[in-house]
């Protein structure tokens, strides 16, 4: 699924601007077999095609108001209403995809010694739908484990136009750290003190591309007011020795995408 081309990327100017910026392009990496593979997995898990043990589903809002989302139901039958699907290392392709030779590279550069990640997660918006997610950032408290990741890598299954509900960023907030504890969406306050609304930067991407989102940088997406799907495949890569403190279940075990380090 990986376009030769990505062997001969010189990393050096993209990690260079994930680092003073908090995001990246590195251009498109998955080819067009990989696309439409990793398309109609998708529609199958959906769909209830496929079904596969411990995969986590969760449906959008009617509404497209994030307030209105229920949390707790997971598959709710045949939809390709769901807004987000994880645990997608337990699938054959989306492994695949996970621990492909780019993402290793990338991974290894900025994550010293053996890798885990921490979710691999598709993000959905159907077609004239989908949730408007607020500023937020993906850390905190909430993610339940002992040092805090900085990688995600993003990859488009399809076009993602400004008005699908593309990602939107805003730059070098990474840089401040956590916005609460907590993590997840940043307090009202915080994004009005910044103007946030006049410097968001929409980034619109073609299916395939691939982009570098550091988890503390502020994002945000709106709704999808296209005729078309607009579903994006994020994973976030950390330290294999990061530990999960949650305490109400067995502790997670994190999967490792790559050959340990000699």
């Amino acid at each position: 699924m990986l376009l030769p081309a990505t062997a001969d990327v010189d990393l050096g100017a993209a990690l260079a601007h994930f680092a003073e910026h908090g995001w990246a392009r590195l251009g498109r990496a998955l080819d067009d077999d990989g696309l439409g593979a990793l398309r109609a997995r998708a529609d199958e898990l959906m769909l209830g095609q496929r079904v596969i043990d411990g995969l986590f589903f969760q449906p959008d809002s009617a509404t497209g108001s994030y307030d209105d989302l229920e949390f707790g139901r997971g598959y709710v039958g045949p939809s390709v209403a769901y807004r987000k699907i994880e645990k997608l290392e337990k699938d054959d392709l989306y492994a695949a995809w996970i621990g492909n030779a780019f993402f290793e590279r990338v991974a290894r550069t900025l994550i010293a010694g053996d890798i885990a990640i921490y979710r691999a997660c598709l993000f959905i918006k159907a077609a004239h739908g989908g949730t408007h997610l607020g500023w937020h950032q993906d850390g905190g408290r909430f993610w339940g484990i002992d040092q805090s990741p900085t990688l995600q890598i993003w990859t488009a299954l399809d076009d993602c136009p400004v008005e699908s509900g593309c990602v939107e960023v805003l730059s070098g907030t990474h840089h401040g750290g956590l916005a609460t504890p907590g993590g997840g969406n940043v307090p009202a306050a915080m994004t009005q003190a910044i103007d946030a609304e006049a410097h968001a930067l929409p980034l619109p991407a073609r299916a395939g591309e691939v982009l570098l989102i550091h988890n503390h940088l502020w994002h945000r997406s709106g709704r999808n007011h296209t005729g078309n799907p607009r579903r994006a495949l994020t994973i976030c890569y950390m330290s294999a020795t990061a530990r999960c403190l949650r305490k109400k279940h067995a502790p997670r075990q994190f999967h490792r995408p790559f050959a340990p380090r000699p």
